[in-house]
């Protein structure tokens, strides 16, 4: 499989028969040339959605137009999508398991919030929600925005996923130690990318405290659309 860095949270997911977007946030996103937006996406089978924040969401209606393909997500923001738009969605919830051709994707939860903004103001979008993806025999374990949270604990013990990528810029999400104490107590994995950092000054710059905190585990600085090979 390809795991391929976006910038921010959003990554490109080669795995199986399939292409993931996973919270695609490509316009004004300062880490991904716009030059470098159809290369992101070709090829895409279908669009995951954590939560409605716009740096997760902001393109998924337009990509999924575009590209002919669904959003897969949680099921009240799938359900006003497909009304107000006319797209096709994938809706389940939290403890769900959906099939995407060889790829199965089970929705698990996360501990942050979920709104899209409007002129009335933030808008009720579901619940927050990260994701286990599994094919090619491996496990994905995709946070979402969150904090740490005691339901990882049963994450590893129903998923046991080999590789995470992990929310790790801090303010918004937890930061690097806190993400790493994550990975250390719950998790056994094998290796892990952090995301949701160095998009922005508020955010933190670099994962030396993770690699630090995490001896024996595998931490990938990932690097815009440099595919990761697991």
């Amino acid at each position: 499989m390809n795991i391929i860095w976006l910038g921010h949270s959003s990554f490109r997911i080669e795995i199986g028969n399939q292409v993931l977007l996973v919270d695609p946030w490509l316009t004004d996103n300062p880490m991904l040339p716009e030059l470098l937006h159809d290369k992101a996406v070709e090829g895409a089978t279908h669009i995951l959605v954590s939560h409605g924040h716009g740096d997760h969401s902001g393109d998924a209606v337009a990509l999924s137009i575009r590209l002919s393909i669904p959003v897969v997500g949680i099921y009240d923001l799938m359900s006003w999508w497909e009304g107000a738009h006319g797209i096709d969605v994938i809706g389940f919830n939290k403890g769900g398991t959906v099939k995407l051709g060889d790829v199965a994707v089970t929705m698990v939860n996360a501990v942050h919030s979920s709104s899209i903004a409007s002129d009335d103001g933030p808008k009720y979008a579901g619940h927050e929600a990260g994701f286990m993806i599994s094919g090619e025999g491996k496990t994905i374990y995709f946070s979402g925005d969150t904090d740490v949270c005691m339901d990882m604990q049963l994450m590893q013990e129903l998923h046991a996923p080999e590789i995470g990528i992990m929310c790790a810029g801090g303010h918004f999400t937890m930061d690097m130690k806190r993400a790493a104490f994550a990975a250390k107590r719950f998790f056994e994995f094998e290796a892990v990318i952090p995301c949701h950092y160095r998009t922005f000054p508020l955010l933190e710059q670099s994962a030396e405290v993770m690699i630090a905190e995490l001896d024996g585990v595998n931490v990938i600085e990932p690097e815009v659309m440099e595919a990761i090979t697991l």
